[in-house]
């Protein structure tokens, strides 16, 4: 439900949704175990239960959601598709088994929500925030999925997506974990290219503040 301003009128809402990997599909949660189990042992530390985050945004216009998810078809339109990145590598993203696709899809679902834990989370009510979520969608980064192109530490996935959107939103990110028990892999990585994207906006503020300043 949307809350509401002092006049009684809905206001924006935008809310966070953790959804375990691979829900509503067992190959997908059962290699996402196998690859959490490896990479527990690796780093002797017990394992997690792994997330996927989608947002859902409400605005007056309605409500959107804004998602990273495999192509499914040739119909994005459908589905608000604004980006399409490669899965594994720039050669298998020729293909459409080998691609995903962000989404900005009005009036749309998250698949598998009744599966969603410790949700929603409610991250602002400032409607100024939310379209400004929804403004950035469509510029967000799509490297190859799954790899670290952008050498943040972190591979790209579905939570860099929206720790990216999040964190160029104005809206605080750092304080943002998964479900106890948890993790959400890829997320550091949509933080740490936001933070570098800021400060490049920053000095050039400041490099136009000064040549206008004549200086």
């Amino acid at each position: 439900m949307l809350a509401s301003d002092a006049t009684g009128r809905a206001s924006a809402a935008v809310d966070l949704y953790w959804l375990p990997l691979g829900a509503g599909g067992h190959f997908v949660r059962l290699n996402g175990r196998i690859y959490e189990a490896l990479a527990a042992r690796a780093r002797r530390r017990p394992a997690c239960d792994l997330y996927h985050s989608a947002l859902q945004v409400k605005v007056a216009e309605g409500t959107f959601v804004v998602e990273q998810a495999p192509v499914h078809d040739w119909s994005g339109m459908q589905r608000g598709v604004v980006a399409e990145g490669a899965v594994g590598s720039r050669w298998a993203g020729r293909f459409r088994i080998f691609r995903y696709e962000i989404r900005l899809w009005f009036g749309g679902h998250i698949p598998d929500v009744a599966e969603a834990v410790d949700s929603p989370r409610r991250l602002t009510n400032d409607e100024d925030r939310a379209r400004r979520v929804l403004d950035l969608v469509g510029q967000v980064p799509t490297p190859v999925w799954g790899r670290d192109e952008l050498a943040t530490g972190d591979m790209w996935n579905s939570n860099s997506v929206i720790a990216w959107v999040i964190a160029r939103s104005g809206i605080d990110a750092d304080l943002i974990q998964p479900p106890a028990g948890g993790r959400a892999p890829g997320w550091h990585a949509g933080l740490v290219v936001a933070r570098r994207q800021d400060e490049e906006a920053a000095r050039t503020a400041v490099v136009s503040q000064e040549h206008s300043d004549g200086r």
